[in-house]
Order: C-alpha cells, then sequence, then structure tokens
C-alpha cells in the first residue's frame, strides 16, 4: 500500500545540489507518497535547466513523482534581471505546460533590498509578473519576507482573483489572514518541525488545515529531525515531506489520513490540478 499522498507545492530541485543524485531522491521521495512536485524559478538564465530538469525526471525508469514547472523572477535576485527576461517568462508560459508562476514578490530582508530604488524595481518586476499571471489565468508563488503589507497593497491594487501559494508564510496571524482572504493558501515547510518557531504555530493555528499546503523548499528548509549537524546546513529534499506533514500535524492535533486528504485538495486548488486524492496520479 502506498504512504499518504502528497505534493511538495516548492522545491529548487533542479539546483546544482542535486546533480550527483536527483532521480534517486525522486524515487525515494515518491516511495514515502510524494506523488508531485513543482519546480520552482527564480532566474531566467536557469528556465532552460528547469525544463530539463521536469523532463528528466518525468522520463526517468524508475518510478518518480511528477514534475511540475512555476518558472519566475526572485525578488531577491532582483539586480539579475533584464526586461527581456519577462518576455523569456511570456514565452516559456506560452510553450511549456506552466501551472504557476514563482516565485515572485517583495524582500526587504537586507539593507540593499531595502534601498528605495532596488525595492521600486522589485515592485516593477512583481507587478508585470501578476500581469502575466492575469493574462494567462495562472497562480502565483510568492516570496515575502518583510513586506506583507506591500505585497497585499500590489495584489489589492491589481485586484488579482488567480490566487496561489504564499511561499513559507512567515508573517503574523493578521497578515496570514488577510492573504487567505484575497485567495491564497499558506506554505508550511521544514521550520513547522521547530518548537521555536512560536509565531508560525499561532498563524498554523489561527488559519487552519483548509488554508495550508505543503513544501519543503529543497535545498533549504530542513525539518529539524533531518539535520545532522548543527554547524553545517543539511540539505533537504523533497524525500522529506512526510516530516512536515508529522510536524503539522502535531500543531494542529490532527490525524495525518485525514491532515493529508485535506492538503491535497488544497494544493489543487491552490494550483488548479484537477486530481483526486487517490494514491496514483496520471503520469
Amino acid at each position: 500500500m502506498r504512504p499518504l499522498a502528497l505534493i511538495d507545492t516548492h522545491t529548487h530541485f533542479d539546483v546544482p545540489d542535486f546533480e550527483h543524485d536527483r532521480l534517486a531522491l525522486a524515487q525515494l521521495a515518491y516511495e514515502r507518497g510524494v506523488e508531485a512536485l513543482v519546480l520552482i524559478g527564480f532566474l531566467a538564465k536557469r528556465f532552460d535547466r528547469l525544463v530539463q530538469v521536469q523532463q528528466q525526471i518525468n522520463q526517468a525508469a524508475t518510478p518518480h513523482p511528477q514534475a511540475l514547472l512555476a518558472p519566475g523572477l526572485h525578488p531577491f535576485y532582483i539586480n539579475e534581471h533584464a526586461e527581456q527576461d519577462l518576455q523569456q517568462l511570456e514565452q516559456l508560459i506560452k510553450t511549456k505546460h506552466v501551472i504557476a508562476i514563482g516565485e515572485i514578490g517583495l524582500d526587504t530582508f537586507t539593507a540593499e533590498m531595502k534601498q528605495p530604488t532596488v525595492f521600486a524595481r522589485q515592485q516593477e518586476f512583481f507587478s508585470a509578473q501578476l500581469d502575466l499571471a492575469q493574462q494567462y489565468d495562472l497562480p502565483v508563488m510568492l516570496h515575502i519576507r518583510r513586506a506583507h503589507a506591500e505585497t497585499l497593497a500590489i495584489l489589492k491594487k491589481h485586484n488579482f482573483k488567480q490566487g496561489g501559494i504564499a511561499h513559507a508564510f512567515g508573517g503574523g496571524v493578521q497578515e496570514a489572514k488577510a492573504f487567505v482572504k484575497i485567495g491564497f493558501k499558506l506554505g508550511v515547510t521544514g521550520q513547522v518541525t521547530n518548537p521555536n518557531v512560536k509565531r508560525l504555530h499561532q498563524v498554523i493555528q489561527a488559519v487552519g488545515a483548509a488554508h495550508l499546503v505543503l513544501e519543503t523548499d529543497c535545498p533549504d528548509m530542513t525539518p529539524l529531525c533531518c539535520q545532522q549537524s548543527h554547524e553545517h546546513r543539511t540539505r533537504n529534499t523533497p524525500a522529506n515531506l512526510p516530516y512536515v506533514l508529522d510536524g503539522l500535524s502535531q500543531i494542529l492535533k490532527m490525524d495525518q489520513q485525514k491532515l493529508a486528504a485535506q492538503i491535497w485538495q488544497n494544493s489543487c486548488d491552490a494550483l488548479n490540478l484537477d486530481w483526486n486524492y487517490l494514491h496514483v496520479i496520471p503520469h
């Protein structure tokens, strides 16, 4: 019997960290119940590699999750983006089966990112990508660090109705409710397994299972139980997604099977996937 069926809604499984063992890890993730994973974009120069990795996974001879595409221009790399990158993104949307645009948004985490000219450019690229999402009726994967109010303001200005996922949500309860109100699900990562992340636990309890999805954000956000050393980062992989489910079920005090079915439906709703909660997806 298959384990509980899960969708990893946010991975960077295309990055060089996985070049030597990607297919083995994809098979391990599948064996642990991960039926699908989303490959998230962040730089136009990596879009070709993103597509290659999707093909590599989906054409693998071994059992594997279905890999899905969500290319976008990440706000943290704003100085590397050019206007023609938006055209490249639109071309990808036109020619490939893209399920979402991501990850996009606003980031004022560092002093440089807060600079008015840099932040204004972030807002321009965010708005342009929201326009594309509206034009092609696609949800978006939001990256937000210390800019929740500004992100909400732009979404409301666009009257954005396509929804999507607020990735690795790090805001407070009121901000969480505001994103839920305009149609977004909140992404829960391996951080949920850390007992010290009190604000995240409060958000989860406040919004409830109906508005959450799971993600690894691999190779980052490794669940506490999977970290091998406090001195060095332990690479996260899609195979660790069941630990995120386990952590979430403990916070919500909810049966894992019931929670997995709810999370599956949330993920499908957020990403416009017409998949029943079965242990087999047509590949």
